[in-house]
């Protein structure tokens, strides 16, 4: 079997932008934000839009670090960008808050690195664990399921990373989902939300948008619509200019400040975030929206364009992780980074009252936000549409979060606090662990509260002594786990409710111990010579190859891509994985052959991943002359059934063969 040969030459990059001057949406005009206005240092992410499709907002640091405090736990890792003790000590957060409660996030295509960047991001940050094994992280498709995902694409990953890690940074103890459109059209993004909403997200953030057109209003009834869920959307980064659907009514449309270091009180100040006359926080008087009932400003009759802010400055932007649209730490701006910030702050608030739209609630307290008083983005009229004002004003809305309490209802007359400590704790398989549970009264008059436990892993049970406090006191929680529970890090919801409902969260990590390890390789046909045995392949991949193909030792191996143009291959076989051993080491032998020349781009990538958890990417640019064995260990896996997958994804031109032979997955 032979594949495609070397060719001769890169396709010349066509000038996306000359597509969208007939505008984003239908019937809309250009977009208004272009190359222009963004520094030399920093880039979009995303292309510029095709005709009927959104743009995502992130702008990520191409040169340098900023210096900012040191905000990585590990002192010899010098991350620039804000970390999340810096937007905490800036906006107030009440991060214990937000256990048991679910974030959305909206965006087009697929980040296959999802998963393990955030873990690198949480790492990095003393973050409690999120995984997918806890039931903290989920990714889907905009349908709700798994599986499919949609295309991978590297720009809107990176939007992902950047939403994702902020939600991480405001409320760490909130569950995340990660939706993902099959495109970046209107109708896929807004079937997306619909998604988030029916899977329980109490707040689902939007950091893509495009111009308003003329219909908007009823795509707002089919997508954007959703009383007691809080729909957040990035205000856009052309600076006065309107984008859709933060013009939605039913939307809580974010803009954005430079957040800097201060001398005051605060220890931080803010101005309305303008690079230039068309880079800066998106601002304006919708022409089509009608003005909510909370929205009382004379200056635009229609809805006005935004309600709040936080930073989005790119000069005091945040650190992201992002392995695969960025290759690892970045700096990332935009008002991307505003939307999940408050779609965050959302969870950390007290529940809406049902039937109600949460975007109503900052304008009942506007006492409860850092109010931003200088900066502009243009010279408009009236001036508030673009310029800062005490109060509200276009760009920063009714400024930033100052805590929690601006997007809840009004505080109940009588309410209490939960706290857990210790916070986490790690047993073996069989054995059993106790923290205490404190409850206080933070409002009116103590009160009964009754205690529950869920999101224990399978086999373990739990109890409290005693299963009800008066607010004030506190209950020994003890949780016993059984020789069949499965190994890995849960977080378990701990939830009081009195005449109100909170929550706390305690990470459980479960190691395997016991039982016999007879040493053995748990793959099926590890190195091809049954030919599709045991695999699941993309025709072709699987064969007696000669030539670049050749297999490292037998008569056949499995070669994919190779054929220089678009096309996918993959590679996958089911995996039972023994518990009771001490190491687990899933290896391949990888050869890398590719007539790209570049030493900088990585045009044509090969993902390897056991289960949902990427364990490497290679490309054109880890290019060899002969095989190299690659080797992991997988010991979190033991006790599970999962999937060794092997996915390779080559561009239009210029061919990459990823070969691989004599593959294993070793226990003893």
């Amino acid at each position: 079997m032979s594949k495609g040969s070397t060719r001769r030459g890169r396709f010349a990059p066509i000038a996306l932008a000359v597509v969208a001057l007939a505008g984003s949406l239908v019937g809309a005009s250009a977009h208004p934000a272009t190359a222009a206005g963004i520094p030399s240092n920093f880039a979009r992410t995303c292309a510029t839009p095709q005709n009927g499709q959104m743009r995502c907002f992130a702008l990520h640091r191409t040169t340098g670090v900023i210096a900012h405090v040191r905000n990585g736990v590990d002192a010899a890792r010098a991350v620039g960008g804000y970390g999340p003790s810096d937007l905490a000590s800036a906006y107030n957060v009440p991060t214990s808050l937000g256990a048991g409660k679910t974030v959305a996030i909206v965006d087009a295509y697929d980040d296959p690195n999802a998963a393990s960047d955030l873990a690198a991001y949480r790492s990095n940050f003393g973050l409690p664990p999120c995984t997918v094994a806890s039931g903290c992280f989920k990714k889907v498709n905009q349908n709700g399921a798994t599986s499919p995902l949609p295309a991978a694409n590297a720009g809107w990953a990176s939007e992902e990373m950047l939403d994702i890690e902020m939600v991480s940074a405001i409320c760490p103890n909130c569950k995340i989902l990660l939706v993902e459109g099959n495109s970046a059209t209107t109708n896929s993004l807004g079937a997306a939300v619909n998604t988030a909403v029916a899977m329980g997200a109490v707040a689902v953030s939007n950091s893509y948008g495009g111009p308003e057109f003329s219909s908007e209003t009823s795509t707002d009834n089919s997508y954007y619509k959703h009383p007691g869920v809080a729909i957040v959307a990035s205000s856009g980064d052309g600076g006065y200019a309107r984008e859709y659907p933060a013009a939605s009514p039913w939307v809580t449309a974010v803009g954005g400040t430079k957040l800097s270091h201060a001398s005051n009180a605060r220890g931080w100040t803010e101005s309305v975030w303008s690079t230039s006359s068309s880079e800066g926080a998106g601002s304006g008087c919708s022409s089509y929206e009608a003005k909510p009932s909370f929205q009382h400003e004379a200056g635009c009759a229609h809805r006005t364009i935004a309600d709040v802010s936080a930073v989005a400055d790119p000069s005091t932007g945040v650190a992201v992780y992002d392995s695969y649209g960025s290759g690892g730490w970045t700096v990332f701006g935009g008002t991307s980074v505003a939307s999940p910030i408050i779609g965050a702050m959302y969870a950390l608030a007290s529940p809406p009252t049902a039937g109600t739209y949460p975007n109503s609630y900052l304008y009942a307290n506007p006492g409860a936000l850092w109010d931003v008083t200088t900066g502009s983005t243009a010279t408009c009229s009236p001036s508030y549409l673009c310029h800062a004002a005490v109060g509200y004003d276009g760009p920063s809305g009714l400024g930033t979060p100052n805590g929690a309490a601006a997007f809840g209802p009004s505080a109940p007359a009588n309410d209490f606090s939960i706290s857990v400590s210790p916070s986490s704790a790690t047993v073996n398989a069989g054995s059993e662990t106790a923290t205490t549970v404190s409850t206080a009264t933070t409002a009116g008059s103590a009160q009964t509260v009754a205690l529950s436990v869920s999101g224990l892993p399978s086999g373990a049970t739990a109890s409290f002594t005693p299963s009800s406090v008066t607010s004030g006191s506190s209950s020994a929680l003890t949780i016993w786990t059984s020789s069949s529970t499965p190994a890995g890090t849960f977080v378990v919801t701990i939830t009081g409710t009195g005449a109100t409902t909170h929550a706390t969260s305690f990470a459980l990590t479960v190691s395997s111990v016991g039982g016999s390890c007879t040493p053995a390789q748990q793959i099926a046909n590890p190195g091809f010579e049954s030919g599709s045995t045991g695999w699941t392949a993309t025709s072709g991949v699987i064969g007696q190859n000669t030539g670049t193909g050749a297999p490292h030792a037998g008569s056949w191996n499995a070669w994919l891509n190779g054929y220089g143009t678009t096309h996918t291959d993959t590679l996958t076989q089911s995996v039972t994985i023994p518990s009771g051993c001490s190491t687990y080491t899933v290896s391949f032998w990888l050869k890398i052959a590719t007539s790209e020349t570049t030493t900088t781009t990585a045009y044509d990538k090969l993902t390897v991943t056991l289960g949902s958890t990427t364990l490497a990417t290679y490309s054109n640019l880890n290019k060899s002359t002969g095989y190299v064995q690659r080797s992991f260990n997988v010991s979190g896996f033991a006790g599970q059934t999962v999937t060794l997958k092997f996915s390779g994804v080559e561009d239009s031109s210029l061919q990459t063969s990823f070969v691989i032979d004599d593959t294993a997955l070793n226990v003893s």
